[in-house]
């Protein structure tokens, strides 16, 4: 049987992902729009892979378990890359807390099903879940544990409890990065690994809509005082990706890798810290 790399999410950053690390994979890239995840297999196999497409919205279990279905017909699912999401910019508070946190709890807990032995995930988070306040210990251990299926039925992300469409993303990319470290306990058990990347403002359509959205003012502020000056490119993430889902990164599991130029860092300590 085939090996089987899985792309959720055919954005920019995935694509690049997928072009780094599926190697002699067959590269099932789901989306939920199909123009979309048709573009980027026709990209893939424009690079000499092998590629094929499958429609998803990873809010809906039903609409996951179709893609696991999809691929394992295919072969051995031995990666995944979950790029899959919704930025402050583009949906409400609730639909960021169904696609970006409840969504990524139910692909974890459904490829963990399958992933085969030595086989690795990579889930991306963002650098906002770095910037959220400290939760209490029973809110992290909420984020990281409870059941896909209760997880939105928590107090603290009832949509009453969240004050905008930031607060609902920083609490989904913080969920992100929990879960991450509690699935890989589960996912070891199977000799297979889980890890998490934080990308920073990364040039893609996603983050030009970002720069020009009604938060662009501050985004565009935090690269000017940023270490880095300057936004990050999706083949950066990519080659932390390769690392992490890589023989080099064979004792790196439920980590959460933070690739933000520096903006975390001078949000707390630097000149972003009285902005």
């Amino acid at each position: 049987m085939d090996s089987v790399l899985v792309l959720l999410g055919a954005g920019a950053i995935g694509q690049a992902v997928a072009r780094r690390v599926a190697g002699d994979r067959h590269v099932v890239v789901a989306d939920v729009k199909p123009d979309t995840a048709g573009a980027a297999a026709e990209a893939l196999r424009a690079a000499g892979l092998r590629a094929s497409t499958a429609r998803v919205d990873v809010a809906s279990r039903d609409s996951v378990l179709e893609v696991v279905d999809t691929a394992s017909t295919i072969g051995n699912i031995t990666g995944l890359v979950h790029a899959a999401g919704v930025s402050p910019s583009q949906a409400s508070v609730e639909r960021i807390l169904e696609v970006d946190l409840y969504g990524t709890a139910v692909v974890l807990e459904e490829f963990g099903h399958v992933i085969a032995p030595g086989g690795s995930a990579v889930v991306i988070a963002s650098q906002s879940g770095h910037r959220l306040e400290a939760l209490s210990a029973e809110q992290n251990r909420g984020l990281a544990v409870t059941p896909a299926a209760q997880l939105l039925a928590l107090p603290f992300l009832r949509p009453e409890a969240i004050r905008d469409e930031l607060h609902a993303y920083q609490l989904s990319k913080r969920g992100n990065s929990l879960r991450v470290m509690a699935e890989a306990a589960r996912w070891g058990t199977f000799g297979a690994r889980v890890n998490a990347i934080s990308p920073g403002i990364i040039l893609t359509p996603l983050g030009e809509d970002e720069l020009n959205g009604p938060r662009g003012e501050g985004y565009r502020r935090m690269i000017a005082l940023s270490p880095a000056r300057r936004a990050g490119t999706p083949e950066e993430v990519a080659n932390v990706a390769a690392l992490l889902m890589g023989p080099e990164g064979g004792f790196i599991t439920g980590s959460d890798v933070l690739m933000d130029g520096g903006v975390t860092a001078s949000y707390f300590y630097g000149a972003l810290k009285d902005g």
